[in-house]
């Protein structure tokens, strides 16, 4: 149970830190600290830069 926990904690940083990223917002306003969630929410956001980068999102 705890992991399946961790985990959706995990996706849901990662798309956080997608939306913010589709949004334009900066890598700095990720709102974790501890390495493992901002590292997800890091990886949404990197995700989004390529995603605008290949012209998905505008």
């Amino acid at each position: 149970m705890m992991k399946r926990q961790k985990r959706d904690r995990l996706e849901r940083a990662h798309s956080q830190g997608f939306k913010a990223g589709v949004s334009g917002r900066s890598k700095e306003v990720c709102p974790y600290q501890s390495t493992d969630i901002r590292s997800q929410w890091l990886g949404g956001w990197r995700d989004a830069m390529e995603a605008r980068g290949d012209g998905l999102y505008r």
